[in-house]
């Protein structure tokens, strides 16, 4: 039977929404006029948060390496043809009309002519290139400059010196190639030098281009230039341009923010690993063949490769976590690479986490199994690693959290030891089941999600404990999650303050379920939740500061909490979990550091409209008397940052006082806060 108090309220909420909006977002226990947040440090959890529920998620997809992590600034590099899916030339093509042009002077994607009006001087040649399998032959006008161009975007805000390479062969003609930075789409040279080009074998030439200050601003586009002089004519192939500031071919902005991420896991993978040949990526970078992300419909240069992933874990002071191919690949050459990285990594000791495969329950990933097939393929990849590396961490593919029993309990029929974990994803779309939702109500629905998924990880973990072979001895490993708004940009999404909101809920539901998910990864670390970088500007989403927030707190040890805020329930929310009972509006986490000593609360108020009076009651910390308290909050969910305005959403840090084991604090709406103490 209802309280008098809760019938009330759903009274005033039938008489006061439209019909449309009834029973779908229903206050179960209103917000009080001061909440009451209780925590007990002297209850502790049975369990302590591991630092690898903060691990974070790297795939070629997008920018997120070339031209993103990877510093290099030309794309197509190789002067290859096929490197984009039709789909993607399309877009290509319907974004800079002028490609087209340059396509049918036979010109790859995306190089253009020097000067249009010349015509017809560009011959590809196959079979005898450097680089991949093609080189371009330019054939000088005598009289007249003749070559190709690129339009690139420089990071002038940090460096001015630029320094590249690239192989020519000298045919007929004059010697000599000047290679420039101009203004776009004009004669305007900004930067040039010159080199003699003079072998008739094919040779690799390198060269720096200096800028002087103020000559281009953050932002603006400029054009990379080769020029031929005379009547020259010289065979081309494998250019390179990287800022003179490149860490070993890596973008420094983008290796600063992950650092100060901690993450202590990067995961190598995602839906490109189904058809992804570890060979291809090592070796010397210039011999390293240019080919299709089958996957993705995109560039792989393979200049990113094991190594380079290597060197950026060491970094940004990251394990790796690499994804293996499942799809199309071997035991044998996952075991290969497996010994590869052992070698190359942590003085040879192994014993780092690997996953069998990625998602190969979707028709997505290239030589997809059948739920007949799954589980011996996963025994026999686990067999052949651990023939190399007996102490390596296995995570068998699992299936998402709203499909999971059919396709776990074929794994589970694996012996025991077969792997230690099984994955589960949540890269969920924020659409609603009824049409037409207003953003508040998406809004209220995607914040919910986290609280029914650390309901639903539990029944998960239930079902592998039912299994005998791995009851208690392998746990869930949340390998991908991510917030996507594609169908509304206004709801919470990877790239605004709602998707932050979002990330940090899904944050405390890891640290309260840590006991059975001890390893997750926020995707991504590029892009996505994570780093970005448009026209050279590199920023970071609201959803990676919330994320930054929690992972370096040092907190471990889970204490009980009580937070009493008031709830609201979601009827026909989002389409994966469409009924959520019992939100909290105050969602909050405390924790205690190894010593004991520091004490954090991780609060989420997922109310849009009105902040939270509290009262927090300390009880057994005897606090100092001052606290600090991170927040971050916007002006509206949807507001997020980007290449024009790379911090308009970022925390803010106050010095809060904390006169006695009580204090006052006013959480505000739609924000994430962190508040630190420090034990007297």
């Amino acid at each position: 039977m209802l309280s008098t108090r809760r019938f009330l309220v759903l009274c005033l909420l039938s008489c006061t929404l439209p019909i449309a909006a009834r029973a779908q977002i229903v206050v179960t226990t209103p917000i009080p006029p001061t909440a009451r947040i209780v925590v007990r440090a002297n209850e502790p959890a049975s369990y302590k948060i591991p630092r690898t529920i903060f691990g974070t998620f790297l795939e070629p997809i997008g920018n997120s390496t070339y031209n993103g992590l990877w510093a290099q600034i030309l794309i197509n590099p190789s002067l290859e043809t096929g490197l984009w899916s039709p789909k993607k030339t399309a877009a290509m093509l319907a974004a800079d009309p002028s490609l087209v042009e340059a396509s049918n002077l036979a010109l790859p994607l995306p190089w253009e002519p020097l000067g249009q009006h010349q015509g017809m001087r560009y011959e590809p040649h196959y079979g005898n290139a450097p680089n991949s399998w093609r080189s371009l032959e330019v054939i000088g006008v005598p009289g007249q400059p003749t070559g190709i161009r690129q339009k690139v975007y420089l990071p002038v805000h940090r460096t001015l010196v630029y320094r590249g390479s690239l192989y020519a062969k000298h045919l007929s003609g004059a010697t000599g190639l000047t290679l420039s930075i101009r203004r776009e789409g004009s004669n305007d040279v900004l930067a040039s030098a010159t080199i003699p080009a003079d072998a008739a074998i094919w040779t690799r030439y390198e060269f720096s281009l200096t800028l002087a200050p103020g000559t281009l601003h953050r932002l603006d586009p400029a054009d990379f230039v080769v020029e031929l002089s005379g009547n020259e004519r010289v065979d081309l192939d494998q250019l390179s341009l990287f800022p003179s500031d490149a860490i070993d071919g890596l973008d420094p902005d983008e290796v600063a923010l992950a650092k100060a991420m901690h993450t202590p896991l990067l995961r190598f993978g995602g839906n490109f690993t189904s058809g992804y040949h570890w060979r291809d990526g090592i070796g010397p970078a210039d011999k390293r063949i240019s080919m299709l992300n089958t996957a993705w419909g995109i560039p792989e240069y393979n200049t990113f490769g094991t190594d380079e992933f290597l060197r950026f874990c060491k970094l940004i002071g990251a394990q790796p976590q690499i994804a293996l191919n499942l799809g199309s690949g071997t035991p044998q050459e996952a075991a290969d690479w497996v010994q590869y990285v052992d070698d190359h990594f942590n003085h040879g000791n192994g014993g780092l986490h690997w996953e069998l495969g990625n998602e190969l329950w979707g028709n997505w990933n290239l030589g997809w199994p059948t739920l007949a097939q799954i589980p011996g393929r996963t025994l026999a990849f686990s067999q052949a690693i651990k023939k190399v590396d007996p102490a390596a961490v296995l995570i068998a593919t699992g299936a998402d959290p709203d499909h999971y029993r059919q396709w776990n309990a074929a794994q589970l029929t694996n012996p025991a030891g077969t792997f230690n974990f099984l994955s589960t994803h949540f890269v969920v779309g924020t659409n609603a089941v009824l049409p037409n939702p207003t953003t508040d109500f998406l809004a209220q629905a995607t914040f919910a999600l986290s609280t029914q998924l650390g309901r639903t990880l539990r029944a998960m973990q239930s079902q592998i404990n039912q299994t005998p072979a791995f009851s208690n001895q392998a746990h869930i490993a949340f390998t991908e999650w991510l917030y996507n708004n594609r169908n509304h940009p206004d709801a919470p999404g990877f790239s605004n303050m709602g998707g932050a909101i979002a990330a940090a809920g899904f944050l405390n539901m890891l640290m309260r379920d840590a006991d059975i998910v001890p390893i997750s990864d926020m995707t991504g670390l590029m892009e996505f939740g994570g780093i970005w970088k448009k026209r050279s500007q590199v920023y970071a989403s609201p959803a990676y500061y919330a994320f930054r927030m929690y992972s370096t707190t040092g907190a471990t040890q889970p204490v009980a909490v009580n937070s009493q805020a008031g709830t609201y329930s979601v009827h026909q929310g989002i389409t994966r979990f469409p009924e959520i009972q019992d939100v909290p509006y105050l969602d909050v986490v405390a924790a205690l550091d190894p010593a004991g000593k520091t004490l954090t609360l991780f609060c989420v108020n997922r109310n849009l409209r009105q902040d939270i009076p509290s009262e927090i009651d300390l009880q057994q910390f005897r606090a100092a008397q001052t606290a600090t308290a991170q927040t971050l909050t916007a002006s509206s969910i949807g507001v997020g940052n980007d290449e024009v305005d790379p911090t308009r959403v970022v925390p803010t840090d106050s010095t809060i006082p904390v006169p006695s084991g009580k204090l006052s604090y006013t959480f505000p709406q739609a924000s994430v806060t962190v508040l630190t103490f420090h034990r007297r």
